[in-house]
């Protein structure tokens, strides 16, 4: 049992900024939150409030970004792509006890990082078409989501080799992970994470959660295509330097 934070001004005030910039990034760039915030909430608030803090915040925010881009979404591939990790969860499930998880995170991490970085410094690989890749994908999601937490790294490969523009990038990522989101939050509170902390945390970044959304979707759809892209396989590079951590 982790001992009780101290809900002082500077705490919240920190708590309020790590959300609000750990929000803009996932507003502009279609995800984001866990990445950027629970490094930092973690240190701040303990593993047990970040963690339901944390989730509400991106359930928050997937709403907000799904509910303004909806009609930019590949409803097909979003559907494909969650059927296909459905079936791969269970399989990464079993993957947890039988593999070693550094040898999994580092052949990803590896994969990201390469993949990333080849594409900043040279001409892109060519895009891939709508068809059996999505189901590769999605079953890579459902797999590492199973197994260690990490199903957004697939999805967001994915969607850079399908070459979509911002709007529907951020979309199809939201349609993704909305389903996701909110078992999340489900699980939070059948596991007992949800408590009063939580709750008086969350009721201060509210306001804050929703301007960011509100900035950060102006700013991504201010991002110039070619800008837009670039900062996706940056992105990339650092989730797969995330998988060494």
């Amino acid at each position: 049992m982790e001992p009780r934070i101290i809900l002082d001004a500077v705490t919240i005030g920190a708590v309020l900024a790590v959300l609000f910039t750990a929000t803009l990034v996932h507003a502009s760039l279609g995800f984001g939150t866990a990445l950027v915030s629970m490094p930092l909430l973690v240190i701040l608030l303990g593993l047990q409030v970040a963690t339901p803090l944390v989730g509400l915040a991106a359930a928050v925010t997937v709403t907000v970004v799904l509910g303004r881009e909806w009609r930019n979404m590949d409803v097909r591939s979003a559907w494909q792509l969650i059927v296909a990790s459905l079936v791969g969860i269970p399989i990464g499930l079993l993957l947890l006890r039988a593999a070693p998880e550094y040898l999994v995170k580092t052949i990803l991490g590896l994969t990201l990082v390469g993949y990333g970085i080849y594409n900043l410094g040279k001409p892109e690989l060519p895009k891939i078409r709508p068809g059996r890749w999505v189901y590769l994908f999605g079953f890579a999601a459902g797999v590492l989501g199973g197994a260690y937490n990490t199903n957004g790294p697939p999805i967001v490969l994915y969607g850079v080799l399908r070459k979509w523009s911002a709007q529907e990038f951020r979309a199809t990522v939201q349609g993704y992970f909305f389903p996701t989101a909110v078992l999340i939050c489900g699980g939070h509170a059948a596991a007992g994470l949800w408590s009063a902390e939580v709750f008086k945390l969350f009721a201060f970044a509210l306001p804050v959660v929703l301007l960011g959304n509100i900035v950060g979707i102006r700013l991504g759809r201010r991002i110039p295509a070619e800008l837009f892209t670039r900062v996706l396989h940056a992105a990339l590079v650092a989730l797969g330097l995330l998988m060494f951590v």
